[in-house]
C-alpha cells in the first residue's frame, strides 16, 4: 500500500527540508493514457503543439490532445514502434517499428509510404517541411542511413547517406541539418551539400549503446545538444572562411560546451539558456546491498565551458521505475509552451515552468506570506489562482497566531484597505484574544469610517486599564467618529472614583471642546492651569465666559493674560479688568503697567493709583511712569514719595514742580551725591541753583573738588576759587586745578579754531559771490522791462536804447527806472527793496 501511494504522487519532487524554491512543476498525463498503459506500454512518443503522438511496445500509435484524451488510433506493427515523427505542420508523420517497417503518411491526405526491410528500423525522420512539394524526404535507419526522396511520378528513391559503424541509434532533422549517432559517435550531414561536416566521437566505449542510448536535440539551426552516457556536449555549427576552404565542407563543427554528469544521460532538452536532463539513476539498496534501479532525477544545468552548474534536482516517482532501464526513459519537449514530457513504459509525467501562481503557492506553503503578498501585487494582472485579499488575510491569521499582534494590526491598513466589513471583522477578532490596544493605532479615521461602537469599544477598553492610552486616542481621532456623549459619562463615572487623576480631567476637558461645552472645558483647564487654556479661548472667542475668571487666568499666567485682556479690549474693557482684580493689586499693577507701557493715554484716570501700585511692587519703574506721565496728580505723587521716602523721585516731583532749590538741598543733604547735584544743575541751567550749590560745598572740602572738576564750562571756576577759606585742606586740589586750566586752554583753542574757520569760509564765500557777479547776463527778446512790461529790447535793433540789469535779474529801460533819491551813484533795484529782500546793485548797463 505504501508503494502505490508514493507511485500515484509523481507531481513531488524529492524535497528536502531546504527553502530552496522548485523550478518545474509535475503532474501525470492520465486521461486516455492512463486506460492504454494500463494494457500496453509505452516505446516512444514525439510532441507538437497541437497534439502527441505515442507509440507502444504492442504497435499501436495513438493521436493525443494535451490532456491525454485519444483522438486517433492506428494499428501500425504487431510488435514495438521505435520512433514517431512529425513535420512542422503536423500534418504529416513518420513511423517505424521492430519488425523492419516503415511507414510516412499524411494525417489529413490520403499520401502515404510503406516499406519493410529485413532488419529492425530503429529510427525514421521526415523533413521539418515536409508538406511543401520539394521537400518530400525523409531518412530511415537500421543498419545504414538511407534517405528517401519522392522524383518524378511520384516514386521514392533511397540513397545511402552512412553506413558500416553499427546500427543508427537516433536522428534528428532541424532545418538542411541531420544529426544522427551510431555506434561511434555523432555525425552531421549538411543536406544543401550533401556533405557530412562533423564526426563527434563517442567518449566511453565501455557502454552498450543498446543500452545506454545517445540522445540529440536540436536547441537551434545551428546549435546541437548530445547527451551519451554521462557526458553532454553543446556543439555549434559555423560557417568556414572562405580562404581556409581548399577541399573541406563550407561548415564546421566547434563544441562550446562539455561536461559530465553524476548519472546516465536518458533525454535532455533546452530551457532558455539552460539544459533540461533526464537522467537514469542507480543506487545502493540500504537493506539488501545490492544496486538496484533508483527514481529518474530531472535536473536543470546552467552549463559552463568545462563544467556546469545546477540550478535545481528532482527525483520523479513514476510507475514501474524499480524495473526500468537507462533506455526505457525519453524527454521530450514542446517548444512553444515549456513543457516537458518524461516518458517511461507504464507512466507519462509532464513537467511544467512554475507560473507565478505557482510560485505563490511555495511561498504560502512555507508561510513566507510577506513574499507571496509582494508577488501577488506585482503580478496581479496574470495570477489567475490566487487573490491579493485572500493572501492578505491569511498572512494576518499567520501573524495572530504566532503572537505579533501588532505588526498584524499594521498590515490591516494595506490589506483591508476600505472594506468596512472586513475591517469590523477583525476587530472584533482582536477583542476576541483580548488585543484592541494593538489595532487602535491602525483603525481608519476617516474614507472609510467604521461604525461608532467599533470606536467606543476601544475607547472603553483602553479606560478600563491604560489613561495615558485613552486620552492620546481622544487627541488623534476626530470627535465624530464616536458617540460623544457616551464617552463622557463614562469618563465622569471614572472620576467619581479618582477626582484628581489629571489624565482624566485633561480628557475631560478636550471631549467638552469636542461637544463645544467651551464653559465646562475651560474650568477644567483652569483648574488643571494646562497650556491650552489661552487658545481654547481665542479659538471658541471665550472672551464671555472668563469675565469673572480673569484672577484665575492671572496666577496661571500672567504675561498671557495681560497679553490677551489687553489685545481684546472691546471684549473685556479695562474698567471691568481693574474692578476684577481689586482685591489683588500685584496682579492689578501688572495689568496697569502693561497698559501703560502700550499707551500713555488709556488707563489715565488710573494713574493716581498707579503710584500707589507702583510704591509698593514695582519702585524702579516708579520713576520712568512719573517722567512719562502726563496725567499723575503731582502733589499726590510727591505725597506718597515723601512718605515713603524715596529721594530720586522725590528730587525729580519738586524739580517738576518748580521747586529746584528743594530739590537740590535734598540732593546735598539726603543723597549727599555732589555729582548728582552739579547734574541736576546742569539740567535746570539755573545761576541761583549754581550759586546755592557753591555755598553749600564751600565748607565741604570734597564737594568743592567735585564741583572744580565739573563746573568749569558751566560757571567762572574763579567764582568758588575766591570763597574758599585760606588753610582749608582741599583733597586732589592741584589736579583739580590743572584741570581747570586745561578746560581752558581748551576752551580758548576751540575759540580761535572756530575763528579760524568762520574767517576762511567768510573770505571763500566772498570769492564765490564775486566771481558770480562778474558774469554775464543774458538779455533777449522774451525778458521785459519789469515797470512797463514790454520787451527790454526795442524791435527796432538801429534805434539806440539803453538798460539796467540788476544781479537779481530784474530789467528796466534806463528811461523807466524811477531816480535815486539817495547821493550816492548806487542804485538799487526797486522790487527787491519793496519786498525787503537785500538790494541788488546794477550789474550791467547797456547803451546804443
Amino acid at each position: 500500500q505504501e508503494t502505490r501511494s508514493n507511485e500515484e504522487s509523481t507531481d513531488e519532487s524529492e524535497e528536502d527540508e531546504s527553502e530552496e524554491e522548485p523550478k518545474l512543476k509535475y503532474e501525470r498525463l492520465s486521461n486516455g493514457v492512463t486506460e492504454i498503459l494500463q494494457k500496453d506500454a509505452a516505446s516512444c512518443m514525439t510532441v507538437h503543439e497541437k497534439f502527441l503522438a505515442l507509440g507502444t511496445h504492442y504497435g499501436k500509435v495513438y493521436l493525443l490532445d494535451v490532456q491525454g484524451n485519444i483522438t486517433q488510433k492506428f494499428d501500425v506493427s504487431p510488435v514495438k514502434i521505435n520512433q514517431i515523427s512529425l513535420d512542422e505542420s503536423g500534418e504529416h508523420m513518420g513511423v517505424c517499428s521492430e519488425d523492419g517497417k516503415v511507414q510516412v503518411f499524411g494525417l489529413y491526405s490520403a499520401e502515404e509510404f510503406h516499406e519493410t526491410f529485413d532488419c529492425p528500423i530503429k529510427i525514421v525522420a521526415v523533413h521539418p517541411h515536409f508538406v511543401r512539394s520539394h521537400f518530400k524526404q525523409f531518412v530511415t535507419g537500421g543498419k545504414k542511413l538511407l534517405l528517401y526522396e519522392r522524383g518524378w511520378m511520384n516514386r521514392w528513391k533511397p540513397s545511402v547517406l552512412h553506413e558500416g559503424e553499427g546500427n543508427i541509434r537516433n536522428v534528428k532533422w532541424r532545418g538542411h541539418l541531420i544529426a544522427w549517432a551510431n555506434n561511434m559517435g555523432v555525425k552531421i550531414l549538411d543536406m544543401i551539400s550533401k556533405q557530412r561536416i562533423t564526426n563527434v566521437p563517442r567518449d566511453d566505449i565501455s557502454l552498450r549503446p543498446d543500452m545506454y542510448p545517445c540522445s540529440l536535440c536540436w536547441k537551434d539551426n545551428l546549435t546541437l545538444i548530445i547527451g551519451w552516457g554521462n557526458s553532454v556536449k553543446i556543439c555549434s555549427v559555423k560557417e568556414r572562411h572562405a580562404s581556409e576552404m581548399r577541399d573541406l565542407p563550407n561548415r564546421y563543427v566547434e563544441i562550446v560546451f562539455q561536461f559530465d554528469t553524476e548519472f546516465y544521460i536518458s533525454g535532455l532538452a533546452p530551457i532558455c539558456d539552460q539544459l533540461v536532463i533526464l537522467s537514469y539513476v542507480k543506487e545502493i539498496s540500504e537493506k539488501t546491498e545490492v544496486e538496484c534501479c533508483a527514481r529518474p532525477r530531472l535536473d536543470i544545468v546552467q552549463p559552463l565551458p568545462e563544467s556546469c552548474e545546477e540550478i535545481s534536482s528532482d527525483a520523479l516517482t513514476v510507475r514501474g521505475f524499480q524495473e526500468n532501464e537507462c533506455r526505457d526513459y525519453h524527454l521530450e519537449y514542446s517548444e512553444g509552451e515549456s513543457l516537458f514530457y518524461i516518458i517511461s513504459p507504464r507512466d507519462v509525467v509532464v513537467a511544467k515552468e512554475r507560473d507565478q501562481d505557482d510560485h505563490i503557492d511555495w511561498l504560502l506553503e512555507k508561510k513566507k506570506y510577506e513574499e507571496a503578498l509582494m508577488a501577488a501585487e506585482i503580478s496581479q494582472k496574470t495570477i489567475k489562482k490566487h487573490k491579493i485579499l485572500d493572501i492578505g488575510l491569511a498572512y494576518i491569521n499567520h501573524l495572530m497566531e504566532k503572537g505579533e499582534y501588532d505588526l498584524a494590526a499594521r498590515k490591516c491598513q494595506k490589506i483591508l484597505g476600505k472594506n468596512t466589513e472586513l475591517w469590523e471583522f477583525e476587530v472584533y477578532k482582536f477583542k476576541e484574544i483580548g488585543q484592541l490596544k494593538s489595532i487602535s493605532r491602525y483603525l481608519p479615521r476617516r474614507d472609510p469610517v467604521l461604525k461608532p461602537l467599533i470606536y467606543e469599544m476601544v475607547l472603553h477598553e483602553f479606560l478600563e486599564s491604560d489613561y495615558e492610552g485613552f486620552a492620546t486616542l481622544i487627541k488623534e481621532w476626530p470627535g465624530d467618529l464616536y458617540n460623544n456623549t457616551i464617552i463622557v459619562q463614562a469618563v465622569v463615572d471614572h472620576l467619581k472614583k479618582d477626582p484628581q487623576n489629571r489624565t482624566l480631567l485633561r480628557t475631560l476637558a478636550e471631549l467638552y471642546t469636542y461637544d463645544q461645552r467651551y464653559g465646562r472645558a475651560l474650568e477644567i483647564y483652569l483648574t488643571l492651569r494646562h497650556k491650552d487654556v489661552f487658545q481654547l479661548i481665542h479659538k471658541h472667542n471665550l472672551f464671555s465666559s472668563i469675565r469673572d475668571k480673569i484672577v484665575l487666568l492671572m496666577d496661571f499666567d500672567s504675561e498671557k493674560a495681560v497679553d490677551m485682556l489687553l489685545d481684546n479690549e472691546d471684549k473685556i474693557s479695562i474698567d471691568r479688568v481693574v474692578e476684577e482684580l481689586e482685591n489683588r493689586p500685584e496682579l492689578q499693577h501688572v495689568y496697569l503697567h502693561k497698559l501703560f507701557k502700550r499707551d500713555h493715554h488709556k488707563g489715565q484716570r488710573y494713574h493716581e493709583k498707579q503710584i500707589s501700585l507702583y510704591a509698593e511692587y514695582d519702585r524702579p519703574n516708579l520713576l520712568p511712569f512719573l517722567r512719562d506721565s502726563t496725567h499723575c496728580p503731582l502733589e499726590k505723587a510727591l505725597e506718597i514719595c515723601q512718605q515713603r521716602n524715596f529721594v530720586e523721585e522725590t528730587v525729580y516731583l519738586l524739580s517738576r514742580m518748580g521747586n529746584s532749590r528743594s530739590a537740590l538741598k535734598m540732593i546735598m543733604e539726603e543723597l549727599q551725591d555732589v555729582d548728582k547735584a552739579i547734574e541736576f544743575a546742569k539740567e535746570q541751567d539755573d545761576g541761583e541753583l549754581w550759586e546755592d550749590l557753591i555755598l553749600y560745598s564751600i565748607d565741604k572740602p570734597p564737594f568743592i573738588t567735585g564741583l572744580l572738576n565739573n563746573i568749569g564750562t558751566h560757571v567762572d571756576p574763579i567764582l568758588l576759587i575766591h570763597r574758599i577759606k585760606e588753610g582749608m585742606e582741599i583733597p586732589n586740589l592741584r589736579d583739580s586745578l590743572v584741570k581747570i586750566l586745561q578746560d581752558y586752554n581748551l576752551q580758548i583753542l576751540l575759540r580761535e579754531g572756530c575763528k579760524k574757520i568762520l574767517v576762511a569760509d567768510s573770505l571763500s564765500l566772498l570769492k564765490k559771490m564775486h566771481r558770480t557777479q562778474m558774469k554775464g547776463v543774458l538779455v533777449d527778446e522774451e525778458n521785459i522791462c519789469e515797470s512797463c512790461l514790454s520787451p527790454i529790447l526795442p524791435s527796432d535793433a538801429s534805434k539806440s536804447f539803453s538798460v539796467v540789469v540788476f544781479h537779481c535779474r530784474h530789467m528796466f529801460h534806463r528811461e523807466c527806472l524811477p531816480v535815486s533819491n539817495t547821493v550816492s551813484s548806487v542804485q538799487f533795484c526797486n522790487i527787491c527793496s519793496a519786498k525787503h529782500r537785500g538790494p541788488g546793485s546794477a550789474v550791467l548797463e547797456m547803451k546804443k
